[in-house]
């Protein structure tokens, strides 16, 4: 694997301005381990190896249990996930998957559950913040371990 470049240096001032949004999302309030679970969960679906070695090592740091995260992708199929989590979890897929069917009613309604307006704003901040990192991951040939 090759690195295609390094997006920090080719562009620090868009780096800076990513950064800041996550920066935003990390100070909303969002439980943290939940707001890690977004980022594994946007990033299996974008296929960003880096974000996924990160976020996956975060959780375990943070206690996470391994089963969790094996089971992530089929959180459907596994009773191991609150419903605050699934309507997370679920929203994350909605959003990461954009063109697919929008976010259905019924997906807004079950996080409206648990959260209120500016926690689903909240939410989807992070999901856009990490689907951001993502595209950049991939499109610039992140692996990890590559800046080691």
């Amino acid at each position: 694997m090759e690195l295609r470049m390094n997006y920090r240096s080719a562009n620090p001032e868009a780096f800076k301005t990513l950064l800041a949004l996550e920066q935003a999302a990390q100070k909303s309030g969002l439980d943290h381990k939940l707001y890690e679970i977004i980022k594994l969960r946007a990033s299996q679906i974008n296929g960003c190896s880096f974000c996924v070695d990160m976020h996956s090592k975060d959780l375990l740091s943070m206690g996470e249990s391994v089963d969790r995260l094996l089971l992530l992708p089929m959180w459907r199929e596994v009773p191991i996930y609150s419903d605050e989590e699934r309507a997370v979890i679920e929203l994350t897929e909605c959003v990461t998957k954009l063109s697919e069917a929008g976010v259905p009613a019924e997906v807004y309604e079950r996080v409206r559950k648990h959260f209120d307006e500016k926690q689903f704003v909240d939410l989807v901040m992070a999901i856009t913040t990490i689907n951001a990192w993502n595209r950049i991951g991939v499109a610039t040939g992140l692996f990890p371990g590559c800046f080691d």
